[in-house]
């Protein structure tokens, strides 16, 4: 039977694949869907690499590393993305990405743990602490969109200095998230971090073994860089390739920057949270899902609006309004089912079925000018 460890190194076999397709001239639609399937293992040994580097840094300095990279290959295809002028999908991305942890890898999880076990418990404390967080981001992504739609001749301008200060303080909140998960309130996510200790230890041949491993740190500072060039380099390919593989495949830029690109970028993360989850572990589950859509809202989508400002690209908060309302319904969902700290197999079958409603609005959802 194929474990996870052998269908990642298959799939490193796409990286040079890729490559060869695109100095080839294979066409669009072999590179995009090639240099997609590339960026899932690199993803996968950028989290190893992450986390190796954090074990010799130790427990607050990893923290941090960890809370900061964890979307590092999606923030890379992004920034891609952004400099390529390919606003809109970005901010597709950053819709789909929150959805996406919300209802796709918490609903997976719910379902083939609540198979296995018949109920699972997980903190509420943590949930309620969450949802306040992504409560916030929703409301953050609102105010641009409404003062755009209330407001007659809004100039550009003015959306982009509100969302950079918007931006500005969303990165504060998440930096006092960390302070609040790392120090003043540790304890609440003993359970986790003792989880995901198991969990390593579990994977390891041998206990005594893993006890013992010290990671070099420069080796893995080296392999993080190398991956790094290879994730960007892939989505480069990706990117380029975007415009014309969609329309050959017959697939919207938007459904494209919601479902697909989200997928790519964090398949590895997904498949995580449902490995501990069928292990019992929905604590650790839920914080992966949950904690990965804080930081695509509180972080990523804030460096991606000051990116945009840099880079001259006018990035803002301004969704469109169906991918705001389709924000609006993950979170709803999902705080309403995780506020009581439990979960079964058919609130697990819920949050997919939202998830599948959605996605299939957004394949249905008419083209619009600028989004293709």
């Amino acid at each position: 039977m194929l474990n996870k460890n052998t269908i990642l190194y298959s799939l490193l076999l796409f990286v040079p694949i890729s490559i060869a397709a695109h100095f080839l001239g294979w066409g669009s639609t072999v590179v995009f869907i090639t240099s997609a399937l590339a960026i899932v293992p690199l993803a996968a040994f950028m989290g190893t690499a992450t986390e190796e580097i954090a074990v010799v840094l130790g427990p607050n300095l990893g923290g941090l590393l960890n809370a900061t990279f964890g979307n590092a290959t999606e923030l890379i295809i992004a920034l891609i993305a952004l400099n390529a002028g390919l606003v809109n999908v970005v901010k597709a991305t950053i819709t789909g990405s929150i959805i996406g942890n919300l209802l796709l890898v918490m609903g997976l999880s719910m379902l083939l743990g609540g198979l296995r076990y018949k109920e699972q418990e997980f903190q509420p404390v943590l949930a309620r602490v969450n949802a306040s967080s992504m409560n916030l981001a929703v409301i953050a992504i609102l105010l641009p969109t409404a003062m755009d739609a209330t407001s007659a001749g809004i100039d550009e301008a003015t959306l982009q200095g509100l969302s950079v200060a918007v931006a500005v303080v969303l990165i504060l909140v998440y930096g006092l998230t960390l302070l609040f998960s790392m120090k003043t309130h540790s304890y609440l996510f003993d359970v986790g971090l003792a989880e995901f200790d198991t969990a390593s230890d579990e994977t390891d041949n041998s206990e005594e073994e893993h006890s013992e491993h010290k990671p070099n740190l420069w080796l893995w500072v080296g392999v993080l860089l190398g991956i790094t060039l290879f994730v960007a380099f892939e989505s480069e390919l990706l990117v380029d390739t975007l415009e014309e593989a969609t329309e050959a495949l017959g697939l919207s830029k938007l459904f494209t920057g919601v479902i697909l690109l989200p997928v790519i970028g964090n398949a590895a993360e997904h498949a995580t949270a449902v490995t501990v989850a069928m292990k019992n572990k929905m604590d650790l589950s839920v914080s992966v899902a949950v904690g990965s859509s804080l930081q695509i809202a509180l972080f990523v989508a804030p460096v991606l609006v000051l990116a945009g400002w840099l880079m001259g690209q006018p990035m803002d908060l301004d969704f469109n309004p169906f991918e705001l309302v389709a924000v609006a319904v993950a979170v709803l969902i999902a705080n309403s089912i995780s506020s009581d700290g439990n979960s079964n197999w058919l609130e697990g079958t819920l949050l997919l079925a939202a998830y599948a409603v959605l996605g299939l609005a957004f394949y249905f959802h008419p083209v619009i000018e600028g989004l293709g």
